[in-house]
Order: structure tokens, then C-alpha cells, then sequence
């Protein structure tokens, strides 16, 4: 074992008994987090709009703080951008993370220099909590890949502004930097497809231990290392033992990853995104992902299906439920307050409190009140490839709500297969099984004739990537939507459909 590896494990054991801390005192934990982000927004312009001099309790801070999305939040944005201080947190924010908007085109997510630590330190404790659990500690003498966006930055009024990812290259330690990969001037590589051609070019003849990235981007960088080595990545890179993620669920890639590796490999998932980190896998034998309670950031947390209503209900973990999907509301040290992240997520363990993401909570379809979301169409895919020989590269479900005359409506799934299944009729079965079982709903409207089984539309070879590519969010951070409870993603995809 190399000094490096055997000091990550004293590292490892180090993080692992601070983190037994604060799991065992979980509601502590999170008010002492709450505490100290409403003494910090006393001083700010946001504060003092929501008299914060007079919140001593939650339920206080839930008069006082309506719960807002980034639309509803800009104004104050607006300020800092304009270079005011003390707006949403004291002082400035040291870099704004640009994000896609919906309907305000881009968002500027402020980082603050504690927010940035408490990022940069959960994305490190995962790492050692798998060497901590593991006893595997190798892999830190070998090269790593994060598949990420440029780290070159801008600025506005003092403020550095670029993608999370390429904000967090800055990050990486030094005792890092010497392994990693791709170079500088290839991470600054902004069209996509050229930077992944460079990147297979500096890594082909190395030895990669670790690679990380969203899986669908993480799956074309394998594939271009296949089509011009012909080698399995498993072969071509023996000692490739990890695979971190976050993003997409891994489940429906999982089967097609296996393939291209060659064997399977220890994953670990992130929960990571502009607004802050919220958690990481922290067991290779069970699921779900440790919910990060000493990070900076206070949890809300507010049923999915009564999100929309006029005064939904607040919860803080204390009160939160097995297996029900919540909204999940955050506050956070970059001066986010009462923020709509728009992610829902499931516990699936309250001791220690873990958490899977379900699903968003603007992506749903439900047309016909089905109500569906993206776990359940997730865990009908990933059944149907494990029981069938079909591999499938990417998917996503809309509504056909005006199908030819004489038909029912129906779900259609658009999906891009590297192999369809020898019997498509079964495949589609194990779906249309799977998505009764998960959802009483949409049981219901086909067992009344309102719906009629599920169609899939497949979809041409590297479709799904063209049809990113004209949307202009080829790569980096950006994802399929996964459904959607309208026809705009669908319509797009009819021109790189199979006929």
C-alpha cells in the first residue's frame, strides 16, 4: 500500500467518526444549522424584509418566509448582480453558478465561501466514506476523470460566474492534481463531442481508477473509447474500480454500463447540485443516499401531493415520513431562503435518514390524473432490460393525449435501444406490469378504458444526443427530461424516430 493510500485510510477513519456525530443527533443537528443561518440572515436586506430579529422558532420562519422558486427570488438576485452587499447573506457571494431557466432563461445561484466549503468537503466525505466502508484506498494512486464543464469563469462586479462543475475543478485538492484528468486546456474545451474526442485521446493509455461524471455523458466517452480501441473499458482500464455519479438515476443505465465496461464496478451516487449538496451514498450493500444535516443547509420538507395547495404543510425531519414523496424546500449559508428546488425525494431509512430522488416536482405526467413520476417509470424500464436481452441508452415518456381516431389516449415512451429486445411484446408487458404495481392510479384508468397499454417509439442511434445537441445542452451537467406531463420534448424527438 503507497503512503498516499494508507493516509486516506487514517483520513477516511477521521471524517467517518465526525459524521457518527451528527447522524446520531439528527433534529439537533438540523436546529443548530437553523439557528445559525437565521442569526447570519439578520443582518442582510432579506432579512430585515422578513423580520428576522423575531424568528425563534420554525414555525415563526414559516410565517414570516414564503416558500419561493428562483423566479420569485430574483429580485433580490437582481441586487447582488448589481453589485449591492448583505442581500440574500452577508457580504457578497464569491461566484454565481449559471444554470438553465425555465422561463427567465438563465439562473445565477449564489455561492458564498462557506456554501463552496460545505460543497467541496461533502463531495470529498463521500470519497472516504467509501474507503471507510471498503477498506479500498488503491484507487488514489491511479488517474481520475471528472466529466465536467469548463473551468474558465467570467465575471460580474467582482463576482467569478460559470457551471458548478467547472467552479468545482478549482477545488480539486493538490494531492489530486497530479492524477487528474482530462488536461486544463481540454476541461476548457466548450463544444462538447471535441472535448470528449480529446479527452479519449488523453486517456486511452492510461491507467484510470476513477471516473466521474452524469451518466448519460460518462456512457458517450465510453462508447468513443470502445469505437477506437475496440477494447471493453473494464480491459482497457484494469485497475477502474469507481464510478461517482449524480444527476440521473443510474438504475436504466446500469445494464448498458456493464456491457461497455465489462464488468461491474463500486458506484457511489451524489445529490449535488447549483443551490448546494444534499447527499451521498454512503453504503455499497444498501440503498439511498446519507441525507447531509450538518452542511449548511435547513431542510423543509413538503408533500409532493400537497405541494400545489394554497398552505401546505412544512416539515422538518422530525416529521417527515417513510416512502411518501416530498418537495424538498432548502435554506441555505449562500442565502437561499425557504428555496423550491424543485427535486422530490423519498426516505427510505429515518435512522440513519436516507433519502433516493423520486422525481421533480414540475415533471410528472399526469394528463388524466395518473399522477406519475419518474421513479416509477425508472423502475419499469430498468425491470423490463433486467428481464429481457434488450439495452437501452436513453428514454422519456409524454402523453398522447390526442391519438387517431377510434384510439384511447396513452402513454408513449420514446426510447433509444443499443439492442432491442427479441420480443418487444414482452418488453412492453413487463413495463405496463410494472407501472399498474407502482401506480394505483394509472392501474385504474386502464383498467376503466380510459387509457389504453403503453406504446414505444424508438428512437434512431445517438437520437437523443442530436436532439440535445439542438437545444443547445449537449453535455456538462445537462440531462433528459425524463417525462413531462406535455408534448414539447416529444414533439421535438419525432424527427429522430425510427419509422
Amino acid at each position: 500500500m503507497s503512503l498516499k493510500a494508507f493516509a486516506a485510510k487514517i483520513f477516511a477513519n477521521r471524517i467517518a467518526k465526525k459524521t457518527e456525530k451528527w447522524v446520531n443527533q439528527p433534529v439537533k443537528t438540523q436546529q443548530k444549522v437553523f439557528n445559525k443561518l437565521v442569526q447570519n440572515g439578520k443582518q442582510t436586506i432579506f432579512g430585515k424584509d422578513h423580520n428576522f430579529d423575531s424568528i425563534s422558532s420554525h414555525q415563526d420562519f414559516v410565517e414570516r418566509v414564503p416558500i419561493r422558486d428562483y423566479e420569485e427570488l430574483k429580485g433580490y438576485v437582481a441586487q447582488i448582480i448589481e453589485g449591492r452587499e448583505d442581500v440574500l447573506w452577508p457580504g457578497k457571494p464569491i461566484y454565481f453558478a449559471k444554470t438553465s431557466g425555465t422561463t427567465s432563461g438563465a439562473k445565477y445561484i449564489p455561492i458564498t465561501k462557506p456554501s463552496i466549503k460545505n460543497q467541496v468537503e461533502a463531495s470529498r466525505n463521500a470519497i472516504l466514506n467509501y474507503i471507510h466502508e471498503t477498506g479500498k484506498a488503491d484507487f488514489v494512486d491511479g488517474r481520475m476523470i471528472f466529466l465536467q464543464g469548463s473551468p474558465e469563469l467570467e465575471e460580474k462586479n467582482g463576482i467569478k460566474l460559470g457551471r458548478l462543475s467547472g467552479i468545482s475543478a478549482h477545488y480539486v485538492p493538490n494531492y489530486l492534481q497530479k492524477n487528474r484528468l482530462p488536461s486544463w486546456e481540454t476541461n476548457c474545451i466548450e463544444d462538447w463531442e471535441t472535448k470528449v474526442d480529446k479527452i479519449v485521446e488523453e486517456t486511452e493509455k492510461e491507467n484510470m481508477t476513477v471516473i466521474a461524471g452524469i451518466p448519460s455523458w460518462v456512457q458517450m466517452y465510453f462508447e468513443k473509447l470502445h469505437s477506437k480501441t475496440g477494447k471493453k473499458v473494464g480491459e482497457l482500464f484494469k485497475d477502474f474500480q469507481l464510478f461517482i455519479y449524480g444527476g440521473v438515476n443510474y438504475e436504466p443505465y446500469r445494464a448498458k454500463f456493464e456491457n461497455l465496461i465489462g464488468r461491474k464496478v463500486d458506484s457511489i451516487e451524489l445529490f449535488p447540485a447549483s443551490e448546494g449538496f444534499f447527499a451521498y451514498q454512503d453504503s455499497q450493500s444498501e440503498k439511498g443516499m446519507l441525507l447531509l444535516l450538518d452542511a449548511g443547509i435547513f431542510y423543509e420538507f413538503v408533500r409532493a401531493d400537497e405541494f400545489f395547495d394554497e398552505n401546505p404543510k412544512r416539515l422538518t425531519i422530525a416529521d417527515v415520513e417513510l416512502d411518501v414523496d416530498y418537495a424538498m424546500v432548502i435554506s441555505t449559508n449562500a442565502g437561499l431562503w425557504g428555496y423550491n428546488l424543485g427535486d422530490t425525494v423519498r426516505f427510505i431509512s429515518k435512522d440513519p435518514y436516507k433519502i433516493v430522488v423520486s422525481g421533480r416536482i414540475k415533471h410528472f405526467i399526469s394528463a388524466f390524473g395518473e399522477h406519475v413520476i419518474a421513479k416509477e417509470v425508472e423502475e419499469a424500464l430498468r425491470l423490463a432490460v433486467e428481464q429481457t436481452d434488450a439495452l437501452v441508452n436513453e428514454f422519456t415518456v409524454a402523453p398522447q393525449t390526442s391519438p387517431e381516431e377510434g384510439e384511447l389516449p396513452y402513454h408513449e415512451w420514446f426510447i433509444e435501444f443499443e439492442r432491442e429486445p427479441s420480443d418487444m411484446a414482452k418488453f412492453c408487458e413487463i413495463i405496463e406490469d410494472s407501472m399498474k404495481k407502482q401506480n394505483s392510479y394509472y392501474f385504474d384508468l386502464i383498467d376503466g378504458n380510459i387509457l389504453q397499454p403503453l406504446k414505444i417509439t424508438r428512437v434512431k442511434p445517438n437520437g437523443f444526443q442530436d436532439y440535445m445537441k439542438t437545444i443547445g445542452k449537449l453535455g456538462g451537467q445537462n440531462k433528459v427530461q425524463r417525462l413531462a406531463n406535455d408534448r414539447k420534448v416529444a414533439d421535438r424527438l419525432q424527427t429522430f424516430k425510427i419509422s
